[in-house]
């Protein structure tokens, strides 16, 4: 790598890989660390140079990390429900040291971590900021947590210039887990668990590479932690409406109430998973329409000078347009 050289962890995931092509965009030369090379022809296409590994492996990280300036460690597992809670530890756990450890052997001038809103749970006294405590809420969500408590003790330990930024719900192009709410709301299937009250606050792809960027780049980040969401809360009835008028049709009015469709998802994990099987139905998935994730930005508009800049509704119009022209919708 020539100086200046950038190492991305997770740029086959749909942040890593928009974080790679703004950075070749932009100039710089750029690694990735992926586990399948079979899955990187748009990076190859962009120019980004390949490394073969692991988080899990210490020595694929060693050759990743050698003659890189700046690390953005992206990559996580993320949530698939018939993975163990072991399988998420090594990655999310043992993989973030595993990263730090190389990054320090590799004198790295910059160490930028991505760790979630979800380490704060369900917000009880919103909007949220970066001193609310830790109340992980499943076992994702506890790997992160853990993860990001070794992040922060290399911090406190002066053992790397860190930055750890904490995302809120990422949506836009290229990203197919926001495709199930919207199908559904223009099919006019979907159906409302609870009382839709709940505020839930999402940020764009672009708005949030934006961010990441600034914790890699503003010198006052150093040692810090900053939340990266967008400024506009909504609740899910307000999302569902306006998801609605995207799409030119009426809302459905169907309710049901939460409870015994999280006992169902909780039945469906107990008899899915033994067997390995993905439960068609999960209490995190449950959670979305029980948990507030309402967040105060005023840290990161302060130190960083971060200022998203897609409102909802244009941030929506573009990932349906997206969806369809790609035959999802």
């Amino acid at each position: 790598m020539v100086p200046g050289g950038i190492l991305v962890t997770g740029a086959t995931g749909f942040t890593g890989g928009h974080l790679c092509q703004r950075l070749i965009a932009d100039g710089h030369r750029v690694r990735a660390l992926v586990r399948d090379t079979s899955r990187c022809d748009q990076l190859r296409r962009w120019g980004v140079d390949l490394v073969a590994g692991d988080l899990r492996d210490r020595g694929s990280l060693r050759r990743a990390t050698d003659g890189v300036d700046v690390v953005y460690h992206i990559g996580a597992l993320f949530r698939p429900e018939n993975v163990t809670r072991r399988d998420m530890w090594e990655t999310n756990v043992e993989g973030t040291r595993n990263c730090l450890d190389a990054a320090v052997e590799a004198g790295v001038e910059r160490f930028v971590h991505c760790s979630t809103v979800g380490v704060h749970g369900d917000i009880e006294n919103p909007p949220a900021d970066e001193r609310a405590p830790f109340r992980p809420g499943d076992y994702y969500q506890d790997s992160k947590t853990e993860g990001e408590k070794i992040v922060q003790r290399y911090i406190a330990e002066n053992r790397l210039p860190i930055v750890v930024f904490r995302p809120g719900g990422i949506y836009g192009p290229r990203d197919l887990r926001f495709l199930k709410l919207l199908k559904a709301v223009k099919n006019r299937k979907f159906v409302m668990i609870g009382s839709g009250e709940i505020v839930y606050q999402m940020i764009y792809i672009a708005d949030l590479v934006d961010g990441i960027l600034l914790c890699g780049n503003n010198d006052r980040a150093i040692g810090n932690t900053y939340i990266l969401t967008g400024d506009e809360p909504v609740t899910l009835n307000e999302l569902v409406r306006l998801i609605s008028e995207v799409f030119g049709v009426r809302p459905r009015r169907l309710r049901v109430p939460v409870t015994p469709v999280y006992l169902a998802a909780m039945g469906c994990e107990l008899a899915c998973k033994p067997l390995g099987i993905n439960p068609p139905l999960y209490r995190r998935r449950v959670d979305f329409f029980r948990k507030t994730r309402w967040f105060d930005i005023s840290k990161a508009k302060t130190e960083l000078g971060f200022k998203p800049a897609t409102d909802l509704r244009t941030g929506i119009e573009r990932t349906a347009e997206w969806y369809r022209k790609n035959g999802h919708l």
